[in-house]
């Protein structure tokens, strides 16, 4: 006796359909795994012993073999809890058999028969319908997830006895309405607010800049200035997710085990000084998203960056670039989403207080230098404004008014980002910090004075050919903010000044 079942992976954010193959034979009754099965799939057997039993199904008393295709793939999950059962019930003949090219099963086993949730429950949709599956049956606390796919109907099941209904499952899952889950989380507003932060002018106007444009922001300065706080307030004046930018930022925390819904507000992740390689990429033994990827379409924080491992940090220098990452792996390779905005902040010495007019610096110039050496200057060449925080002093802070709020800010972020989008299509890039040498060619032309001043101040500066490119993103984003078409002289000044410690004392 044969039963045939159709399951899926994950192999990093997407997912790789598995056939299920599940052979009766003759012989002692023992049940065994074959198709490079991981010990999460094989200790599942055991689960589906116990959950058969206690859903009323028997088990056979014969020799069962279970393949799972394709054989070089490895399986790894609990995903195929589920779709093992199935096919089991089916070769037994227990279950009405269900034509598996049309049909699939993802779901985790309690002993009792329940039906947990699984990670990547988007993905697994994804995947299915993509393959041409028309029914996908997937545990409860994955439905509403697994529901935001077109095109799919999507049965949410409680427990391991609700298969006997397989064959006529009644109505579909209902399909969750992401849009108004989005303009509901818009409308409920950000829980700190760029109204908090007092003073810091300059800083406040930097961090517009960076939301508008999309760019890269590194912010230099003492300890106390309020560098994290302004950090922790950039997501506040992004623009609210997009249903296709809220869709892969889903996918991500989803197959991370982080969320089984729909994610509704760009993220912001500020993962410790301590992380490592693989944590910063993503990968280790079943191939997981990193902190780059978690912050896709949303902001990734690195507070005290200078404390961070080299190797990790200088993993960052392609996906800024690029926008994704390849991780591969002894088992497996994987592209993962990886465009986010980076954010920044640093020391400038050792001690905290180099050039600050507060409190005296105890760092020798030695010191310092090899301080400044901990970050690369590849690295440092990527960010698009660099940015000095001065303290505030106590006096100054008592009287300083409320400054604009996040919702206001946002306003002319949104209206900027408008823009970007009219100019570059659906298919161009999302903003400017992703524009290239032909979009640069045709949108952020300098006139006479402005090409004069950005090639001798560019010059004087040292600044490397992708600086130079990285100083016409950021005068087209400050165009944009003034809602003009045309760049000039006044924009580039500004965004020179955003280039001028980029350097960071290495001049």
């Amino acid at each position: 006796m044969l039963g045939r079942a159709s399951g899926a992976v994950l192999v990093g954010v997407d997912a790789r359909l598995v056939e299920v193959e599940v052979d009766l034979g003759s012989g002692l009754p023992t049940i065994s795994a074959v198709g490079l099965p991981d010990s999460a799939v094989r200790e599942g057997i055991d689960r589906i012993r116990s959950a058969l039993r206690h859903s009323g199904y028997k088990l056979p008393e014969r020799r069962v073999t279970i393949n799972l295709a394709p054989a070089e793939l490895r399986k790894q999950g609990t995903s195929l809890d589920l779709p093992i059962a199935a096919g089991l019930l089916i070769a037994d003949e227990q279950l009405r058999a269900i034509d598996p090219a049309a049909t699939l099963f993802a779901g985790e086993l309690g002993l009792d028969g329940g039906l947990r949730p699984v990670r990547g429950a988007l993905a697994i949709a994804l995947a299915a319908r993509a393959a041409g599956r028309r029914t996908l049956f997937v545990p409860r606390g994955n439905a509403d997830e697994a529901a935001l796919v077109e095109g799919l109907s999507v049965i949410g099941l409680s427990t391991l006895a609700d298969l006997a209904c397989a064959s006529d499952p009644g109505p579909p899952w209902p399909r969750p309405d992401a849009a108004g889950l989005l303009r509901a989380a818009a409308a409920e507003g950000p829980a700190c607010d760029l109204a908090d932060v007092r003073g810091q002018a300059a800083a406040r106007r930097a961090l517009e800049v960076a939301a508008a444009g999309g760019h890269h922001l590194l912010m230099t300065g003492p300890p106390g200035a309020g560098k994290t706080m302004l950090a922790r307030r950039l997501a506040t004046i992004l623009p609210p997710l997009e249903l296709g930018e809220a869709l892969e930022v889903t996918r991500v925390w989803s197959a991370a085990g982080l969320a089984h819904g729909l994610v509704t507000r760009r993220p912001f992740r500020a993962p410790h000084h301590g992380i490592s390689f693989a944590g910063m990429t993503g990968g280790g033994s079943r191939l997981r998203p990193g902190e780059i990827s978690l912050a896709s379409h949303g902001v990734l924080y690195l507070d005290e960056m200078t404390e961070f491992r080299r190797d990790a940090l200088e993993a960052l220098r392609q996906p800024v670039e690029e926008g994704t990452i390849t991780v591969v792996r002894l088992n497996a390779s994987a592209v993962l989403p990886a465009s986010f905005a980076l954010v920044a902040s640093m020391n400038p010495c050792n001690c905290g207080f180099h050039g600050s007019a507060g409190e005296r610096c105890k760092c020798t110039p030695l010191e310092i230098k090899r301080y400044l050496a901990r970050l690369s200057g590849p690295l440092l060449d990527r960010f698009d404004l660099v940015l000095d925080v001065p303290p505030i002093e106590l006096a100054a802070l008592g009287r300083a008014a409320a400054g604009e709020s996040s919702a206001m800010v946002r306003d002319r972020v949104v209206a900027a980002r408008s823009r970007q989008h009219e100019r570059f299509g659906p298919e161009g890039p999302r903003c400017n910090a992703q524009m290239g040498p032909a979009e640069l060619d045709r949108h952020a032309t300098l006139d006479g004075d402005a090409r004069r001043m950005l090639l001798v101040a560019g010059t004087r500066m040292g600044l490397s050919a992708r600086g130079f490119d990285r100083v016409r993103r950021v005068a087209r984003t400050l165009a944009d903010l003034e809602g003009r078409d045309a760049l000039d002289a006044s924009h580039v000044a500004e965004a020179l000044q955003y280039r001028h410690s980029a350097t960071l004392g290495r001049d």
